[in-house]
């Protein structure tokens, strides 16, 4: 997934370059729907895509076979289930940036502690038409071990 958003990213800057303005959202969401496709899911990239241009703000959530979706809110992942759920009890129109911020930490924390395989840290972008701001981390929720547990067994 880091190979395909660096390409894709790559492939918008082009964009910029030849057409001297900025690239929309859909432009980017459509390069990843058209290479996804191509490889019929076996790149198993599944992404969320943010951003504002002069449509407003957009976000998708690209599947790993290339067919895409535009919410109010997306969850991708193995976390996801229990982060959606977050979301649809607490999600509502309107909402300024600190309540925004609070949900999505809470939709990520639920993620994290409902899923052996996510990570130990939440980390939230903020995406805004001209900035993006980056909060790594936000918080971290699960301190990860250091291995020493203090058992004592021989191995084998």
């Amino acid at each position: 997934t880091e190979f395909t958003s660096k390409m894709i990213s790559s492939k918008m800057e082009l964009l910029k370059l030849r057409t001297g303005r900025e690239g929309r959202v859909v432009s980017a969401l459509r390069m990843l729907k058209q290479y996804l496709f191509r490889y019929q899911g076996y790149i198993s990239a599944a992404l969320v895509l943010g951003g504002v241009d002069v449509n407003g703000p957009a976000l998708y959530t690209v599947y790993p076979h290339g067919s895409t979706d535009k919410l109010p809110y997306v969850t991708m992942g193995s976390g996801s289930l229990a982060a959606m759920s977050v979301f649809e009890d607490g999600f509502k129109m309107g909402m300024n940036e600190e309540e925004a911020k609070n949900l999505v930490f809470h939709a990520i924390r639920a993620g994290i502690v409902n899923d052996l395989g996510s990570g130990s840290n939440v980390d939230i972008t903020v995406i805004r038409k001209g900035n993006v701001e980056v909060f790594r981390p936000y918080q971290i929720v699960c301190k990860k071990s250091t291995g020493s547990s203090g058992i004592n067994a021989e191995y084998g």
